[in-house]
Parts: C-alpha cells; sequence; structure tokens
C-alpha cells in the first residue's frame, strides 16, 4: 500500500506543475459553434458509469484506477484500516482521441488479470436550441488472462472474453447540474451459477452537482439485479451505487469516492458486484486521468 501512495503523490505533483498549459490546450479544442452545449462531464467516467465525454482528437488520456477493501463489516474494521490495507482492483489505462467524437482505448485491471479494449463515439451532442441531449455509444470487450482456479475453468479461450454495449444519453441542465441515463448489455459465455443468464441487461443512471470552480459531487447507480436476471442464484449480487467528490486541475481531473464494487470496469462490476452499503461492504477508490497531446504542434494566432 505503502508504494501504490508514494507513487500518487509522485503522479499528483509532477502532473500539477503543467496545469496552465494545459487549460491553455483546452480552450484551443473547444467548438466555436456558439450554440454547442460542452462540458456536459468534466471527464470521460464518472464514478463507475462511463459519460458522454470523449478525448479530444490526437490527446492521450492516461488512466490510474484503485479500489481498497470494505471499510466495514466482517472483512473490514481497523485490522485492515478500514480496507486501505487490501487492493481488491487495480487499473491502468490509455485511451486516443481518433477524433472529437471516436475515442479508442486498452487497459489492463488487476481483477482476473483482465485486458479491456473500448471505442466511444459521439453520435449527437446537445445544443442549446434543437437538440435536448447528447447521445454517446460506447462498447468494450474485455479478456481475463489469470490461470485457471481449476482444471477446465475455461474450457474454450471464447469463455474467458466478455461483450458490453452501453448508450450513454446525457443533459446538462445548468452550468451547475448534468445527469445521464446508461441503457446497457452485457454478453459473457461463462457464468458461475448455471441459473444465471449470460446476458445482462442493465440501467445506469448518474449526476454532477457543481460545488465550486474546482469541486463537484458526482454519483452513479446500476440497476442490474431486478431487471430479469434471477432473484434465486445461490450467490447474493447488488447493485453498484458510487459517489465521490471530483476535483478539477487544469489538465487532468481527481475522483475520490465510495461504492460497493470491488471492480472498476463494467464487464466485472457490473456482474460481481457481491457487497452492499448496508453490511459494511462500502470501500474508498480513486481515480486518476492525465492527457497528453501527441499530434503536431498547434501554433497561436496573437493577431
Amino acid at each position: 500500500m505503502n508504494k501504490i501512495l508514494i507513487f500518487s503523490i509522485f503522479l499528483i505533483s509532477t502532473l500539477t506543475s503543467a496545469q496552465d498549459v494545459d487549460s491553455l490546450m483546452n480552450a484551443l479544442e473547444n467548438d466555436a459553434r456558439p450554440d454547442l452545449v460542452i462540458a456536459t462531464f468534466k471527464s470521460p467516467k464518472l464514478v463507475l458509469l462511463q459519460t458522454n465525454e470523449t478525448v479530444k482528437k490526437n490527446d492521450l488520456a492516461f488512466w490510474v484506477g484503485h479500489r481498497f477493501g470494505d471499510i466495514g463489516g466482517e472483512f473490514g474494521g481497523s485490522h485492515t484500516l478500514f480496507g486501505l490495507d487490501v487492493a481488491t482492483d487495480l487499473y491502468l489505462g490509455f485511451d486516443y482521441g481518433i477524433t472529437d467524437e471516436l475515442t479508442i482505448g486498452v487497459g489492463r485491471s488487476k481483477a482476473d488479470e483482465t485486458y479491456n479494449f473500448l471505442a466511444k463515439y459521439k453520435l449527437l451532442q446537445q445544443l442549446e436550441e434543437g437538440m435536448p441531449v447528447s447521445v454517446t455509444l460506447f462498447g468494450q470487450s474485455s479478456w481475463i488472462t489469470r490461470e485457471e482456479f481449476q482444471n477446465n475453468e475455461f474450457p474454450n479461450q471464447t469463455d474467458r472474453i466478455s461483450h458490453f454495449a452501453q448508450i450513454i444519453i446525457a443533459r446538462k441542465f445548468s452550468s451547475s447540474f448534468s445527469f445521464m441515463l446508461n441503457p446497457s448489455f452485457l454478453a459473457r459465455s461463462q457464468v458461475s451459477d448455471p441459473n444465471d443468464k449470460e446476458g445482462l441487461f442493465a440501467l445506469g443512471m448518474g449526476g454532477r452537482l457543481k460545488l465550486t470552480k474546482r469541486f463537484s459531487l458526482i454519483a452513479d447507480y446500476t440497476w442490474v439485479n431486478g431487471l430479469g436476471r434471477p432473484s434465486d442464484l445461490d450467490t447474493k449480487y447488488y447493485n453498484p451505487l458510487g459517489i465521490g467528490i471530483e476535483i478539477e486541475t487544469g489538465g487532468h481531473v481527481f475522483s475520490l469516492n465510495f461504492q460497493n464494487a470491488p471492480f472498476i470496469t463494467e464487464n466485472n462490476f457490473i456482474p460481481n458486484t457481491q457487497k452492499s452499503w448496508e453490511d459494511g461492504g462500502v470501500r474508498f477508490g480513486f481515480a486518476i486521468s492525465r492527457n497528453f497531446y501527441v499530434g503536431k504542434k498547434r501554433t497561436i494566432n496573437t493577431n
């Protein structure tokens, strides 16, 4: 844990020095159309869910995400420093903006040693008049690479792969408040309970409330159980709920949050959340994103 904290502090202090340059770059990227509603959310991710935002053209976003252990309950408390001694998931990823509307990405999660490959496309964008919402399409495939826990756990290589698709419908109601709905579908080749479904529907919802210039309250909830999933499974599953604080510092965004999901990517946390807020299964987590411009050098017209 100490190594993770030292790395995080070093990364934060290093990145902060470039925030003035990044603010200028972000200003140059703004669309000139006066009727276009921009910055519905400040990051492509909220707490757990994807937002409608994509990475700008020729920008490379580096992501670090972390989930600690239970704060309370049977597996929490002071003997695990309220979960800080435990790392249930660690995510490292890169997202690249092919255009302002199209993002592709790759990442790796500690959970099941999972690699994920994603694509995100901004189909429609909210306008001051005419178009009331923004619509973004998101797709992700995950590949489990860990060794089998038991013989023949994954009979076929395809049993290690899952696919996730989502439509993100978002609206910026004011400069302080944004909200989104995320209907989704997860397709798996293998389930741990024979009564469970390989295909799961989910409905996510999330919002952002701006508190100050730099701080915002963020929250999201994903409805999975009760949306067609059998209720008589051997394992008890819960709907993921996350609440956090988002901090803007120039070219990067920090998210400090609490959630009952032990995993970071949708292919993992949507089907496998087995903790609840009521029994102490809440855990602390954080996310750091940092954008790097990797295109041709841009010139600024000073005339």
